[in-house]
C-alpha cells in the first residue's frame, strides 16, 4: 500500500490512491489537480523523504466537489456591561479524489 504526504496551503494529509480527501479551497480552472508539494512517497518496502520536499514527486487528483463547511460559531461576552457579540464562519473546501502518486 503506497501513501503520500502532500501540503497544500499551510496543512498537510496523508493520502493513498483512491482516497476521497476535503482539503482548504483550491484555485483551478478544470477538474484535474497536480500536488508538487510531496514531504513523503512510502510502501512497504522503502520510502523517499523529501527535505522539505521530494523531489520529481507529484500526486494528481481530481476534484469531486466544492462547498462550504459546518458553521462555527464565535460568541464574546462581557460579564457585567451586557455587552455581547455573535459571529459565524463557514470554511470553504475542495473534495479531491486521489487517481495516481508518482515519485522519480
Amino acid at each position: 500500500m503506497e501513501f503520500a504526504v502532500i501540503k497544500t496551503g499551510v496543512k498537510q494529509y496523508i493520502v493513498r490512491k483512491g482516497d476521497v480527501v476535503t482539503i482548504e479551497k483550491l484555485e483551478h480552472t478544470d477538474n484535474k489537480v497536480v500536488f508538487d508539494q510531496v514531504l513523503l512517497v512510502a510502501d512497504e518496502k522503502k520510502a523517499l523523504i523529501g527535505q522539505p520536499i521530494v523531489k520529481g514527486a507529484t500526486v494528481s487528483a481530481t476534484i469531486v466537489a466544492e462547498g462550504k463547511g459546518e458553521k462555527k460559531l464565535v460568541f464574546r461576552y462581557k460579564a457585567k456591561t451586557r455587552s455581547k457579540k455573535k459571529k459565524g464562519h463557514r470554511q470553504l473546501f475542495t473534495k479531491v479524489k486521489i487517481d495516481a502518486i508518482s515519485a522519480k
